[in-house]
């Protein structure tokens, strides 16, 4: 059982803080240069594009855990307005909506600002700037042109020949490695990992049950340093948290994260849609893609939902 102490250790043996300059808001999105993304096109050889997001709306995993609720999606004006002599008729008339929703209920991008530690962000940035307002360092609008790259699938639930890793079940480092020698990709700095568990899959057949924020399968501590040495530029997983729960520490919620975003200033994916593309790589043994996950530009925000796309 890992200790709140081994989590400091790694959080100092991984600290990437003044890498890129005491003014840095792109963390490990550094390592996304035009040299990755046009090195990316590669991997595009039968143009299959594979949509990533779950659905937004009341179909999604949310119950009210942590005040996180599923979209909601309200009609502003409608067809049965113009029917019912709301709108002109004779004017064409028009539909036109709006969405509720917090920013990390479904298919989402964790930014560096979402996770703090002894009062410190990812490079060293204070707590305070972020507020009522929305966050006046590392908000979600510094990635709106970094998020693009080859995508690399981990399928570890095919590696292992299950449907999906239980809860409880993590992921160690030595683990992604022979995945990934069982797939032949070798990793190159700038790489988006993609992770599969197989239990988002799971859940969308057989009901969500405590999905979101319950135990799940998930990376072990371990993978800090394993991340820190790769170089990759963000790692998504198809599990609400990404992590293994229970936690490792009995003492510390979410420890990898406390780890990876605040002191290694890697972007963490989570709640991705990872099956369909798993079915695509095993079918031909290709298991990179060039990936387009742009983050939405919301001033301020700390998060933002996705619809990533995979492109093959």
């Amino acid at each position: 059982m890992a200790t709140v102490e081994d989590v400091e250790r790694l959080a100092q043996a991984c600290c990437n803080w003044g890498r890129w300059g005491p003014e840095d808001e792109l963390g490990t999105l550094n390592f996304v240069t035009p040299e990755t993304v046009r090195a990316a096109k590669e991997e595009i050889r039968t143009g299959e594009v594979f949509s990533l997001a779950i659905g937004f709306g009341p179909s999604g995993p949310q119950h009210g855990r942590d005040g996180r609720f599923n979209p909601i999606h309200l009609m502003r004006a409608t067809g049965t307005d113009v029917a019912a002599g709301y709108q002109a008729a004779d004017s064409g008339g028009y539909a036109d909506d709006v969405v509720i929703m917090p920013l990390q209920c479904a298919t989402q991008w964790d930014g560096l600002g979402h996770i703090f530690h002894r009062g410190r962000m990812w490079n060293g940035y204070g707590v305070e700037t972020i507020g009522s307002g929305g966050a006046r360092r590392l908000a979600i609008t510094a990635f709106r042109d970094r998020l693009v790259g080859r995508g690399v699938l981990v399928d570890v639930a095919g590696f292992r020949g299950v449907e999906c890793l239980l809860p409880g079940e993590a992921i160690r480092a030595e683990e992604l490695e022979a995945v990934l020698a069982a797939e032949g990709v070798r990793l190159r700095r700038g790489d988006f990992l993609l992770v599969r568990t197989g239990q988002l899959d799971f859940c969308l057949e057989h009901g969500w049950g405590d999905f979101a924020g319950g135990d799940a399968p998930g990376l072990a501590l371990d993978t800090a340093p394993w991340l820190y040495a790769k170089e990759v530029a963000a790692v998504a997983t198809d599990t609400w948290g990404a992590e293994v729960r229970p936690n490792e520490v009995p003492d510390m919620r979410q420890p990898w994260h406390h780890v990876v975003i605040p002191y290694i200033g890697l972007v963490v994916g989570e709640i991705w849609r990872l099956g369909p593309l798993a079915e695509a790589a095993r079918r031909d043994g290709r298991y990179t893609c060039f990936l387009a996950a742009p983050a939405l530009p919301i001033e301020g925000a700390v998060g933002s939902p996705v619809n990533p796309l995979a492109v093959r």
